[in-house]
């Protein structure tokens, strides 16, 4: 192997001249000793004939001043199917844009901004200690009931202090939003013993009153037990279960509604005040109503939530749903029909795609990443169409329902829910849906080289992410054992987690960290940036840096035989501008080829004498060239029995990089050969001293 290089080796899978694959030898056949007339003719009439033909794959490596071969047939079928399923592709990526920003709009943004600031912020620094987000108790609770909130809820005067006639005693929200019916009050309650109290303080302690459970919620009736606040009422099938802070929350509890005019919803909310509605086993408090602003078309779904965990205190949380329940009222609307038909229409065909490719490809199938990709946006795609039929069908029945008592709450959340999660599905669709772009464009150059990077470097990467996360959940333990108790970042597992993310990326709170531990929270710190963000974060770009710059070399080195889309969109312009003779066509061969193809065509006019004096000269050669292959055997006529194609691209990569290999041994080797000199001449020159 001395000596071998890129040309050499690829010397070893060269044809001769005049090679016939199949002829099972390395002697030249008849066929292929046949002058040059001979072997060009049939190509000259079918040029003559005007058939179009698609040349083979040219060679890796043309030699200077050869003519520029052309792209081979299956490769420019290839890419023009790719292009056409791409076209297909962005029609339908455009329909479901189209689908999924109809669904949306900032009206919903600014609807739950207005609603935010009514319920959740106080109006001014006197409202601030009754306002949602200050309720620290049981009695601050009451304070924001019989304040901001019914002032919330109930518009019966102007700006100016005007009286206004409700139609129907029915309040407008801002003068705009209709309150759908009236507001519900829910309270989950857990039993008295459901907790163990150590032997020692049992005479201290009589009542024991335990975090939230299912299996532990009180549901016997209490107080006064003669209204439906004083009795549980069981959950209904339909409405979800709320997670909260402290816990997972049923839909069922001691339940009331508000009266339609907001004296009688005072007057019964200090009544229930004063008869301790509200216990020591009151976990949490539920405040829900809904309203619909008719501008816009959106219903806006309002949860306010207050926790009272078993520590004490009270924790505070909402949600507030704008969503488009009716969905087909307007001209655009119904275009937006049309757009969900025909999203229906393409997933059943991409369906039907990928069954046939199932049904031929078989286990192969499912070896290819991109395949995979395919199968989880049908999934998706088909989970959203579901999402949204079962939600149509439910608005259509319930609505009417829900309407039709206008002193009873209309429960909105169940169908705001089931909305909420067909725009998550969506969202989710038309994520990957983008990411399958890059199925179609991986005949870019560009994309070829970053799939070559991830895939070469995926191995040390992988390596990598083991040792980086066993560092990072250490760190993550250590701070949530070290600062959970004191400071909100780590007051939870995951909460440790996104903290130190969050450090990663230069967002932290130092000081805090400090003030909770004034050795370990510096020590914690520093490390923590030294070894993560210094050490590791740099090892993992070094890692795809260096396999980048050896995916780029052996591209540069390779070059490129693809036919690039620029050629197709110039090839198809060239033959639209010929149709419409605006230009000349353009011959395939150059001025040496159009000379060769008019000799061919003259010695085709010349008759049999040409033919007879050929087939001279091919015996004298045949026999001149028997004796010299005898004589002197070729090693490239040896290799060229083995030799069935030319090198290919992965071949050379393998040569290429085990030349490679070898000139950096013949480096070394050469370095310890001049240290040896080096180190000979050193103890000639001191034995010449010595002698001396």
């Amino acid at each position: 192997m001395r000596g071998i290089g890129p040309a050499a080796s690829l010397r070893l899978r060269r044809r001769p001249l005049g090679f016939k694959p199949g002829s099972g030898g390395s002697r030249p056949g008849p066929a292929a000793m046949e002058p040059p007339a001979a072997r060009q003719r049939p190509a000259v009439d079918q040029r003559l004939s005007g058939s179009r033909l698609c040349s083979l794959p040219p060679p890796p490596f043309p030699r200077a001043g050869a003519v520029k071969p052309r792209v081979s047939c299956s490769r420019e079928l290839e890419l023009k199917t790719t292009l056409r399923e791409l076209v297909i592709y962005i029609v339908f990526l455009t329909d479901l844009c189209i689908l999924t920003f109809g669904m949306v709009s900032t009206d919903m943004y600014y609807l739950n901004k207005v609603m935010s600031h009514l319920f959740l912020e106080p109006s001014s620094a006197e409202d601030n200690r009754s306002g949602f987000g200050s309720i620290g108790s049981r009695a601050d609770f009451w304070r924001f009931a019989e304040g901001p909130l019914l002032d919330g809820l109930y518009w019966d005067k102007w700006y100016n202090n005007l009286t206004l006639t409700l139609q129907n005693n029915n309040s407008h929200i801002y003068y705009e939003n209709l309150l759908l019916g009236v507001a519900q009050i829910r309270q989950l309650k857990v039993r008295n013993n459901t907790c163990s109290i150590y032997p020692y303080f049992r005479t201290f302690l009589e009542d024991c009153y335990s975090e939230y459970r299912y299996r532990a919620e009180d549901r016997s009736d209490f107080g006064l037990r003669n209204e439906s606040e004083w009795k549980y009422t069981s959950a209904s099938s339909l409405s979800p279960w709320y997670w909260g802070s402290m816990g997972l929350y049923s839909s069922g509890g001691y339940m009331f509604t508000l009266p339609k005019s907001k004296q009688e919803s005072r007057e019964k909310l200090v009544f229930l005040r004063q008869n301790s509605w509200l216990a020591r086993g009151t976990r949490a408090v539920f405040i829900d109503f809904s309203t619909y602003n008719a501008n816009i078309n959106l219903f806006c779904i309002i949860k306010l939530v207050v926790e009272f965990p078993a520590t004490g205190g009270a924790l505070t949380s909402s949600h507030i749903y704008s969503v488009k329940l009716l969905r087909y009222i307007t001209y655009y609307d119904y275009f937006l029909a049309s757009c969900e038909v025909t999203f229906c229409l393409f997933i059943i065909t991409f369906i039907i795609q990928e069954a046939i490719k199932i049904v031929k490809l078989k286990k192969e199938y499912f070896r290819s990443a991109w395949n995979w990709m395919d199968l989880l946006l049908l999934v998706v795609s088909i989970l959203a169409i579901a999402f949204n039929i079962y939600r149509t069908v439910k608005v259509s029945l319930l609505m009417e329902e829900l309407l039709s008592d206008a002193y009873v709450y209309p429960d909105f959340y169940f169908l705001a829910f089931w909305q909420v999660l067909y725009n998550n599905m969506i969202a989710v669709n038309i994520f990957f849906a983008w990411i399958k772009i890059f199925k179609y464009v991986s005949f870019n150059k560009t994309m070829t080289q970053l799939c070559s990077t991830l895939s070469r470097c995926a191995k040390d990467i992988i390596g990598f992410a083991i040792m980086f996360f066993i560092i990072f959940f250490a760190y993550a333990q250590l701070g949530y054992l070290v600062f959970g108790s004191q400071v909100e970042e780590f007051s939870t597992f995951q909460n440790c987690i996104f903290t130190q993310f969050r450090i990663v990326l230069g967002d932290f709170n130092f000081e805090t960290i400090e003030a909770a531990n004034r050795i370990l929270g510096p020590i914690y710190f520093i490390t923590f940036v030294f070894f993560v963000f210094f050490v590791l974060l740099n090892m993992f770009l070094a890692i795809i840096n260096d396999t980048y710059s050896e995916v780029k070399a052996d591209f540069e080195v390779i070059p490129s035989q693809e036919l690039q889309i620029r050629d197709l969109f110039r090839q198809s312009c060239n033959k639209a501008l010929v149709k419409l003779k605006l230009k000349k066509p353009e011959m395939d061969t150059n001025p040496a080829d159009e000379s060769l193809e008019r000799e061919d065509i003259s010695k085709l006019s010349n008759g049999d004498s040409a033919n007879e004096k050929s087939h001279l000269k091919l015996s004298k050669l045949q026999e001149g060239e028997e004796k010299l292959h005898q004589k002197y055997p070729s090693t490239e006529d040896m290799d060229s029995v083995t030799a069935q194609s030319y090198v290919s691209t992965a071949e050379f990569q393998q040569l290429f990089r085990y030349t490679a290999e070898l000139g950096k041994e013949l480096n070394n080797t050469n370095a310890k050969v001049r240290r040896i000199m080096k180190s000979m001449q050193q103890l000639k020159d001191t034995s010449g001293k010595t002698a001396q």
